[in-house]
């Protein structure tokens, strides 16, 4: 009897993610390959790895996130450390697999990063990538004016504080409890593409996230109505590329076999 999946995401968009990942790692990595979650946050991909038997370190530079991710875990074969993955490839320890979700777009220099992560992965290694999708229905709609509206800081920006607290929204994630979560880079599928071979990578498998559950006032439905996020979901796997709110990506090193 198959054990039924436990997630700890309500969202289908969430959870979508997370089997992008563990489908991406099944078959790829040893059962009980060691896995580096970098920008883990609460680290709830780390222990959804660990309860499919991989052996799991998420780092993070935020001690908040570190100890909440602490707080959360009683998986032996899932550990938690605040430290940078430059500081932890000086180590010399190499990954069966790196996963590096939702980071990326946070970084005002990702190319650094991606440098790292390729130290830190074995040469058949599996690296997973995933990012809002910069043209996509939320940064367009969402992310970029919202920012925009707060960096004038003026009436505009507090009716929108005050209206998102009576919606129940905080600045918070069930991803990241950081205290910054501000996205500065917007990447395109084609943006992406360019990004893994300008870092020695290349894509070998790609996926669609959702279509505008994120966008109000769609989400105010989204947030009760599951099926809603179900319809959602599917609808972007229809859609064109640019239509998806974000990418999903595994990613080999150049020089590696692998299939689209």
């Amino acid at each position: 009897m198959t054990t039924p999946i436990t997630y700890e995401y309500n969202r289908i968009a969430d959870r979508k993610r997370l089997d992008f990942i563990s489908g991406s790692l099944e078959g790829k990595i040893p059962p009980e390959g060691v896995v580096l979650d970098v920008g883990c946050g609460n680290g709830v991909i780390s222990r959804h790895l660990g309860r499919l038997g991989y052996n799991v370190l998420g780092i993070d530079v935020s001690d908040k996130t570190i100890q909440t991710a602490r707080s959360l875990n009683d998986l032996p074969n899932v550990k938690f450390d605040v430290i940078s993955a430059e500081n932890l490839v000086a180590q010399g320890n190499q990954y069966d697999a790196v996963i590096c979700s939702e980071v990326l777009e946070h970084l005002d220099n990702p190319s650094a990063l991606l440098k790292t992560l390729y130290q830190s992965l074995k040469a058949d290694g599996q690296l997973i990538v995933t990012v809002p999708n910069g043209q996509g229905p939320r940064e367009m709609l969402v992310t970029r004016p919202v920012l925009k509206i707060r960096s004038k800081n003026n009436w505009m920006w507090k009716l929108l504080l005050r209206t998102k607290k009576l919606l129940g929204y905080s600045g918070t994630t069930v991803q990241s409890a950081a205290d910054n979560l501000d996205h500065v880079q917007f990447f395109s599928k084609k943006d992406l593409e360019k990004l893994s071979t300008e870092n020695h990578f290349r894509i070998v498998r790609f996926g669609k996230a959702n279509f505008v559950e994120d966008v109000f006032p769609f989400s105010i439905l989204a947030k009760r109505i599951s099926f809603f996020q179900k319809l959602d979901c599917k609808l972007a796997d229809l859609l064109p590329d640019r239509f998806t709110g974000g990418f999903f990506t595994a990613w080999k090193k150049a020089d590696q076999p692998g299939t689209v």
